[in-house]
């Protein structure tokens, strides 16, 4: 498998994501932050038009913050790379892409045939997401 494997169709941004405190401190003009478990995405949203990429930090597979911090991104206007990078299961990959993440970097080695055909697991959404999935009790009701 690739180091990353992108969903997006159009060329991914490969510069070095800074910490948030750099980024805030305007320290740098560096497009691309990596926010660790615990950090705030909201303080991102003043500068998502200068991001070409946000890195969102999974350090367990039980740390679910980094789902929260992809939505509130994606709800926030930004349309950039969101990559997802860390201790993540192919099981979660779709719950991740409902929240936003299009590019996924995971720390162990993962079957990129099993993690593509994990995106199309499911033929119905229950619950609104940041994608455009009509889910299915509104298609019922709708």
């Amino acid at each position: 498998m690739d180091d990353l494997l992108r969903f997006r169709d159009d060329v991914a941004h490969d510069e070095p994501a800074v910490t948030l405190d750099a980024f805030l401190a305007e320290q740098t003009n560096a497009t691309a932050v990596r926010l660790e478990a615990g950090e705030d995405a909201r303080a991102l949203l003043p500068h998502l038009d200068r991001l070409a990429l946000i890195e969102v930090s999974f350090p367990s597979f039980r740390d679910g913050r980094g789902y929260s911090a992809g939505r509130i991104l994606r709800e926030g206007g930004y349309t950039g790379e969101l990559r997802a990078q860390g201790d993540v299961l192919v099981d979660q990959l779709p719950l991740m892409r409902r929240c936003g993440f299009d590019s996924f970097a995971p720390e162990a080695e993962i079957d990129a045939e099993v993690l593509r055909r994990s995106l199309d697991r499911y033929d119905y959404r229950y619950q609104p997401a940041v994608d455009a999935v009509v889910p299915v009790w509104k298609r019922r009701h709708g």
